[in-house]
């Protein structure tokens, strides 16, 4: 059935249309992740690298009252510069966003969604949000967790955001039945660091193999994602005891300041930005393309099931 807010550009459909790999990307990580202009340098570079990797990249944000799948460099550009004036859209975003013709950036919850409605498989993200620090107290659970329980789209991502409460998300994530996997190694990561202190539930060693996982959930009628955490490269990370520190000082920052809701985040990872004199920003887009790298290979995979 079409659907009269989805704006699925030209080259993503008939990639789609010949059953060839497609790879969705958000963009909130363009308009509220790093600074101008290297928000669209590096959205451009991962295009590349899925381009490079045999699949068609697809960027996902909200447009002139459109769900647009697939943007060309001006509507990046746009975004970017932007920057914050953009909404950041989760699910509960979306229809308000659209009804008022506002420019919108996705989130991985809204990614997935729109990403689904158009029959996009694989996509591919910085990390996941997940279940605050303190939750116990404030509720602040990211929609990212339950929408991956209900959209069958896989992703990709350097894990859990280490600004959260890892242990309590991949708990949550149990909870809902969705399967997290690790890319090549034991050690659950942590975004920024390759490690996290917990142990991955699932483990698989090729690209091939977690295509192979994903039919087998999606076949026997299990809904809802697969997340696959891809470690940053070792030369780019940040020790976990390094970056906790930066963490807690941002945290603290944000408090002070009263910063609440889908603020904190962008927030939180700017000013450690800031305050690790860009090493977590170089982490940042290195593990991005790292993951676009996999998720790449995996949509190649999985296309030829």
């Amino acid at each position: 059935m079409t659907n009269s807010y989805l704006h699925i550009h030209p080259e993503v459909q008939q990639a789609l249309k010949d059953q060839k790999p497609v790879v969705a990307l958000e963009s909130t990580i363009i308009s509220h992740g790093m600074p101008y202009p290297r928000n669209v340098q590096t959205a451009l570079e991962v295009e590349k690298v899925i381009r490079d990797g045999g699949a068609i990249p697809s960027t996902i944000a909200i447009l002139d009252g459109k769900l647009c799948v697939g943007l060309n460099a001006d509507q990046l550009e746009k975004l970017g510069k932007s920057g914050h004036e953009v909404w950041k859209v989760s699910l509960r975003d979306m229809p308000y966003v659209l009804s008022q013709n506002l420019m919108g950036a996705t989130t991985v919850a809204a990614t997935m969604r729109i990403a689904s409605m158009a029959g996009i498989r694989v996509f591919v993200t910085g990390g996941i949000g997940g279940v605050h620090r303190g939750a116990e107290d404030s509720m602040d659970i990211s929609a990212d967790l339950t929408e991956m329980a209900h959209t069958s789209v896989a992703v990709v991502s350097a894990g859990v955001k280490s600004i959260l409460d890892i242990g309590r998300t991949l708990e949550y994530l149990e909870t809902l039945g969705i399967p997290v996997v690790t890319y090549g190694q034991d050690a659950f990561p942590s975004f920024y660091s390759s490690r996290s202190g917990f142990k991955t539930p699932l483990r698989l060693d090729s690209a091939s193999d977690i295509a192979s996982m994903m039919k087998a959930k999606w076949e026997i009628g299990l809904d809802g994602s697969v997340l696959v955490a891809n470690p940053v490269p070792s030369e780019f990370e940040v020790t976990p005891e390094e970056i906790e520190k930066h963490i807690l000082k941002a945290l603290d920052d944000a408090n002070r300041l009263g910063i609440r809701g889908k603020e904190v985040t962008p927030f939180l990872l700017k000013t450690i930005a800031e305050n690790t004199g860009g090493e977590s920003l170089d982490a940042n887009i290195a593990l991005v393309k790292n993951n676009a790298v996999l998720g790449t290979a995996i949509s190649v995979a999985f296309s030829t099931w």
